[in-house]
């Protein structure tokens, strides 16, 4: 993936649209529940995986009161049950595009992510048909500015990430997604907060659009799954997404 669309990426994430930051209280409601019933309940000290959900959660701007009123309504025996799916499929002349859902609803979920593929000039596939194309990693990024590099680069090395990428203003750790929680709380324990840190699929190779119809269609596409509230994350292997008609 170019260095150049992966940083725009991460800026696009980071400056999320009116409609997008709307979904997000909706979609951390959803994994905080999910990690109180699978993590072992409600006390982030006893439950590491819903000590992942609220840092993800403060990541994203999400107030204490809404983490706390997430939780509260989870082990209050919440009898809502959420199924994690996860679709494949192609966007305009052929992205690659992955996407991740957590859903109280199948029909509803598969019928909405079809009819966002059909309106834009996308197509679902069936499991296993883009998959390939990306490897499952770890990934959290922080603020470049006022970091010195190097002492950045060896205290993330030092809690086992496996690699260190930097941009003007971004700064990208990579690691295993097994010890994805292990270096993310090794790294706040020396004092470092993130735009984000969670498990995402990074793709291996990439293509361009160039057709204005294309790119239109693909940031269309990528602005309503970014809308979708059963939606809770997406990739592509879409090179030059600076160029995107959003």
């Amino acid at each position: 993936m170019s260095g150049h669309s992966k940083w725009n990426n991460i800026k696009r994430k980071k400056e999320k649209t009116d409609g997008a930051k709307a979904a997000i209280f909706t979609k951390m409601a959803r994994e905080i529940a999910v990690a109180v019933k699978e993590g072992g309940g409600p006390d982030p000290a006893n439950n590491g995986k819903l000590r992942d959900v609220i840092a993800k959660a403060k990541a994203n701007n999400v107030p204490n009161d809404n983490i706390a009123r997430a939780v509260k309504k989870a082990s209050d025996d919440d009898k809502t049950n959420y199924e994690s799916i996860l679709y494949e499929g192609y966007g305009p002349s052929g992205v690659a595009v992955m996407v991740e859902t957590l859903t109280d609803n199948r029909n509803r979920t598969a019928s909405n992510v079809r009819h966002a593929f059909d309106k834009y000039g996308a197509s679902l596939g069936t499991t296993g048909c883009v998959s390939f194309l990306f490897t499952k990693k770890g990934v959290l990024v922080i603020e470049a500015e006022g970091r010195d590099e190097d002492a950045v680069m060896e205290d993330c090395f030092d809690v086992g990430a496996e690699d260190f990428e930097v941009s003007e203003e971004f700064m990208q750790i990579t690691t295993d997604p097994a010890n994805l929680h292990d270096v993310r709380e090794a790294l706040e324990a020396k004092g470092y907060n993130f735009i984000s840190a969670d498990v995402q699929y990074l793709p291996s190779t990439t293509v361009a659009l160039s057709a204005e119809d294309d790119l239109k269609r693909m940031g269309q596409l990528l602005d309503f799954l970014e809308e979708d509230e059963d939606v809770q994350n997406f990739w592509h292997n879409l090179e030059n997404e600076e160029d995107l008609d959003r």
